[in-house]
């Protein structure tokens, strides 16, 4: 992409995420990521009624006179996106691409953070880790992060969950808050989750497209897959085959709700066509009440 048209692009899509970041999350991401706990703000001397647990006998036995530790909330975070760049994202029937918005997704949540003076950090992922860029704050980091999103040409194009959550445990060591954005079409990554959500904060966002569980009747067609290449010729007319396609899709999904319900993981579902700003509201809400 010229670097003129790329500049645009990113311009355009701050304008918009922090439009909706400013209009629409305010005060909701704040309550519903919360920071790692309690952290020691100063000493002062004891009042009436102050808990004898914050005592602090040190500086007590020093002035002859009762002290306690004062804390409070520790509320900065480091947040993470761990983004699916694999070649499956690159559909769409309708809207836009997922790939659109997943960077759309990505900006909100970015814009959200640095509201709340939070460090932002982003891992894209294929098969492999493909790039990493450290948490860290401020507006001219959010946007190299979308330039990054706009610009970046997948090495791989398969998906492999498991390896950017094991990447992510490796890669931060204190506790984080985690969006795994993804459209999902992998497996074998339930145990790599449940870990990656012992010691994180974790979240999942699925992107999705209408027309993918969808495959229209139209007679003999030689189709090609996004991520493997693998390239067969189907009878899409044939009723067999459209009874078996909706399962598989069924099937793949009855399995991933499973999967977070298991593991305890937050998660929401947003389609390319439709507004996600409600179905990210909801999120926020359900954990701020949770």
């Amino acid at each position: 992409m010229e670097s003129s048209d790329l500049l645009k692009k990113v311009r355009k899509i701050e304008i918009r995420t922090r439009a909706l970041t400013q209009q629409v999350f305010s005060g909701q991401y704040h309550s519903a990521f919360k920071g790692r706990g309690m952290a020691f703000s100063e000493v002062r001397e004891y009042h009436y009624g102050d808990d004898i647990r914050s005592i602090d006998w040190n500086v007590t036995a020093r002035f002859n006179h009762p002290y306690v530790k004062v804390f409070e909330e520790e509320r900065e975070l480091t947040v993470v996106l761990l983004i699916d760049v694999s070649s499956s994202n690159l559909f769409g029937t309708r809207g836009m691409y997922k790939k659109d918005l997943i960077t759309e997704l990505a900006a909100v949540l970015s814009f959200s953070a640095i509201t709340n003076n939070d460090k932002v950090g982003v891992i894209f992922f294929s098969d492999k880790v493909e790039k990493f860029i450290p948490p860290q704050k401020g507006r001219t980091h959010i946007l190299r992060i979308i330039r990054e999103l706009l610009n970046h040409q997948p090495q791989q194009r398969t998906t492999n969950i498991a390896e950017s959550l094991r990447y992510l445990s490796n890669a931060i060591k204190k506790r984080c808050t985690a969006f795994l954005i993804s459209d999902f079409l992998d497996s074998d990554f339930e145990q790599a989750l449940k870990i990656a959500k012992n010691k994180h904060d974790l979240v999942a966002i699925q992107t999705r497209d209408k027309g993918e569980p969808v495959f229209q009747p139209m007679g003999l067609l030689q189709i090609k897959d996004a991520e493997t290449a693998k390239i067969s010729l189907i009878d899409t007319s044939d009723s067999k085959f459209q009874k078996n396609y909706r399962q598989w899709w069924q099937e793949k999904d009855k399995a991933l709700n499973d999967i977070f319900q298991k593991t305890g993981v937050d998660y929401v579902k947003l389609l390319t066509d439709k507004d996600y700003v409600p179905a990210l509201k909801n999120l926020f809400l359900k954990r701020s009440v949770g």
